[in-house]
């Protein structure tokens, strides 16, 4: 296919060997999908034509070119909402991975391959079929290695040559056309009493049938990706499957300082009561978070991950090489992935993942620069009568007493000391070893936050001011927001 052979790899002027300068401004605004991918975007319903699978069942071939054309547009609705990125650095480190893994097996991996990097902060990757291949940022931050990397890379690359996307919309197209679906919904519809329950069953029964599969698929994949992978000369380790289970703790996670010690540094006001729950009720009774621990495989694309290890743990190389992902690539994947977060009003988790990398002794004067800006937020939303929506809530099962403390204080601190906590963030000191941009953005967020004019006018003055000083700046995607109301 012509469009994914322009798309693979592009722009692979070699790796970036230079450390990430606190400074440095992240992805340029035109990395953004619906910028970057813009022409590409208008050829995909052209170079994707649906084939004919069913050639004796127009029904069948009909609900088949539906999911297939849904894909489409799935892809495309993602691109024109900004849903991937392609920063040149991360993007160069993830195709270079593909890029090894498609010249050992050619006969696997075909080389053209659309390889997309997603902005969601899941540790997660997934193919679409038609060698489509997509990794999250999530999974970028989440893997301890390059070979993990590798292993998540090899395992959905084995899904797109064992053509499990199509298998799958194929049988649903089936089993949606069938006759003995058309019976058991006439049946239903034609019941007088329980027709409900009776279309339950018949919805329980096709789940349970695609679940099972979906387990082969799973473990046809494993096995495939194990291949994939030797022939690379890339070590497989089975242990990465268990690190997997854990992937959705990042949250779950405890501070290793009360949650006071993280805003007294800054000289912002800071009193227990607020994050603890005022109101009484069954919604805030006190919580057992120890309790947790024990959910099981509550966020995970593939909840059987013991027994992928038990099930491919004798595969394991022999010699295992364990090769660090630049610390570069982890920063800005890092970086990237909480303004995301921040862009989509979810205060509470962006501001736990500063406070659990000022844990680990970062000092990057970035995430000071994040945090005072999930406060302008938070601030603006409280004047907009939306401060719950800003807040980012976290259910209680997915989170620690930590995180659930921090949501509740950013439910409950007043606004007057919201306010404060913005005019005395924008006077602190880190604010010198930033750049331009993020002093752009400062004053950005007081005109929408503390200027005493609150007028639609006035934000779209200084979003328009922003993005005509900063032209090229990622946080022009914020700007966006309020320059073109």
């Amino acid at each position: 296919m012509p469009l994914l052979k322009v798309l693979l790899f592009c722009a692979l002027s070699g790796l970036m060997a230079t450390a990430y300068g606190q400074t440095q401004s992240l992805y340029n605004y035109q990395d953004l999908s619906h910028l970057y991918y813009q022409k590409q975007k208008d050829s995909l319903k052209k170079t994707w034509v649906c084939p004919v699978v069913f050639k004796d069942d127009k029904a069948a071939q009909k609900q088949y070119k539906e999911f297939w054309d849904s894909r489409t547009e799935s892809i495309i609705s993602s691109i024109n909402g900004d849903d991937y990125i392609h920063d040149r650095e991360v993007y160069s480190y993830i195709a270079g991975i593909v890029q090894q893994i498609a010249a050992a097996n050619p006969q696997y991996v075909p080389a053209n391959q659309l390889l997309l990097i997603d902005r969601s902060s899941a540790a997660n990757a997934y193919s679409l079929g038609d060698n489509v291949l997509i990794v999250n940022l999530g999974m970028i931050t989440f893997a301890r290695c390059r070979e993990d990397l590798a292993l998540t890379i090899a395992h959905e690359l084995s899904h797109n040559y064992l053509q499990h996307f199509e298998t799958a919309i194929q049988e649903k197209a089936a089993w949606l056309t069938s006759e003995e679906y058309r019976q058991s919904m006439n049946s239903v519809l034609s019941s007088r009493y329980d027709r409900l329950t009776r279309l339950q069953k018949i919805l329980e029964g096709y789940t349970f049938s695609r679940s099972r599969h979906q387990r082969y698929h799973e473990s046809d994949a494993d096995s495939l990706a194990i291949i994939l992978l030797k022939k690379s000369s890339i070590s497989f380790n089975a242990d990465f499957f268990l690190h997997l289970d854990s992937s959705d703790n990042e949250y779950l996670q405890h501070l290793r300082q009360p949650l006071a010690a993280y805003f007294t540094p800054y000289q912002l006001t800071f009193e227990d009561s607020w994050a603890t729950k005022r109101s009484h009720g069954l919604s805030t009774r006190a919580y057992n978070f120890s309790e947790t621990s024990t959910i099981e495989d509550s966020l995970k694309t593939h909840p059987d991950c013991p027994e992928r290890y038990a099930r491919t743990r004798d595969r394991s190389s022999a010699h295992q090489q364990m090769t660090p992902i630049p610390a570069s690539v982890g920063e800005k994947a890092n970086k990237m992935l909480i303004w995301e977060l921040f862009t989509s009003s979810k205060v509470t988790p962006v501001i736990y993942r500063i406070l659990l990398e000022k844990d680990k002794g970062n000092k990057d004067p970035w995430y000071d620069f994040m945090l005072s800006n999930c406060f302008y937020s938070l601030y603006y939303a409280d004047r907009q009568l939306n401060r719950f929506g800003a807040v980012g809530i976290v259910q209680k099962e997915f989170i620690s007493r930590d995180c659930y403390a921090l949501q509740t204080f950013l439910e409950q601190v007043p606004r007057d000391n919201l306010r404060q906590y913005c005019e005395t963030l924008s006077k602190a000191d880190f604010w010198n070893g930033l750049s331009t941009p993020e002093q752009g953005m400062k004053d950005l967020l007081y005109t929408l936050a503390l200027d005493p004019d609150d007028s639609d006018h006035n934000k779209t003055r200084a979003a328009h001011t922003f993005a005509t000083g900063n032209a090229g700046s990622m946080y022009c995607e914020f700007a966006d927001n309020f320059e073109k109301k």
